[in-house]
């Protein structure tokens, strides 16, 4: 198998399959079913419930992880909250916890920062983010830390961000993500999947092979790593908002090692040896990257 071959058959491997598919979306439209069923007496039709995250931005990979959705209240409970005292997220997310744990009875649902988590034990767990959609179309959300406070974000900016850069980019954008959740979940890189996301937007802005096909790939995958490095404890901010996200530096020294891995890759790349290469690859990616 070629460089391209290899890299095209990881990506099929990372790949949801159609039942995982299927599993994802009984899961969330279970959860926004219940939640729409209490707080709204409409017909539940899936628009008071908005996919974000990894499936919002089209970067899920297997083996499964958690689905984000973003559930839109009415405007009433934000009235309802308003008036109240202490750390009133809190208190929301609690509230919308207790409507999922009467529909989940034996799940271990928890509040957790901005979200409400409902960890099923098979396949996908669904994380929800209760909110509110503004006068300029962004989204009010809570946000537990520091006392409490209400946030704004704005999902549909960060999805049409990874959307158009995709577009551009020949779909590198969304497979280089891809790839960097693998060596993510099989190093256990201590950097969150929206660095490497926001990172892989900016580094294919100015990268010269940004639309090349998969036989650039293992060129891609290195240089990004490199460039990773130099923004360790970088900041970048967050489209559609003022928001800053920091990077952090406790992935340095996986990111290191990986790149190390990736030039000796690359080289043997070069020289034909496939089987040495793919040895490379796998301590960084796992056993989905294939000879």
């Amino acid at each position: 198998m070629s460089t391209s071959d290899r890299f095209t058959q990881f990506l099929r491997n990372l790949t949801l399959t159609s039942d995982q598919v299927t599993d994802a979306r009984t899961k969330y439209d279970g959860v926004a079913k219940k939640l729409h069923g209490h707080y709204l007496t409409t017909e539940f039709t899936g628009d008071t419930r908005k996919l974000i995250g990894s499936y919002g931005k089209g970067t899920a990979v297997r083996p499964p992880r958690d689905v984000d959705i973003l559930f839109l209240l009415p405007s009433t409970v934000y009235d309802r909250y308003k008036s109240r005292s202490g750390n009133v997220q809190s208190q929301l997310l609690q509230e919308v916890r207790s409507v999922l744990q009467k529909r989940y009875p034996s799940t271990d649902i928890r509040g957790d920062g901005q979200v409400v988590v409902v960890p099923f034990q098979n396949g996908h767990s669904v994380e929800v983010l209760p909110g509110w959609r503004t006068t300029d179309k962004k989204f009010l959300v809570p946000n537990t830390h520091d006392g409490g406070h209400w946030q704004t974000v704005d999902h549909d900016a960060e999805i049409t961000q990874v959307q158009s850069s995709d577009a551009r980019s020949n779909s590198n954008t969304r497979n280089l993500i891809k790839m960097l959740k693998a060596w993510q979940r099989e190093c256990s890189v201590p950097i969150k999947s929206l660095v490497l996301e926001l990172r892989t937007v900016n580094f294919l802005k100015k990268w010269q092979h940004y639309d090349k096909g998969a036989t650039y790939y293992d060129w891609m995958v290195r240089d990004f790593l490199a460039e990773l490095l130099e923004y360790k404890n970088g900041t970048c901010v967050m489209p559609g908002t003022e928001e800053k996200i920091e990077y952090g530096s406790a992935w340095t020294s996986k990111a290191e090692s990986a790149l190390g891995r990736a030039r000796k890759a690359c080289e043997f790349e070069q020289e034909k040896k496939d089987r040495k290469a793919t040895e490379e690859w796998r301590k960084t990616f796992g056993a989905q990257y294939e000879f």
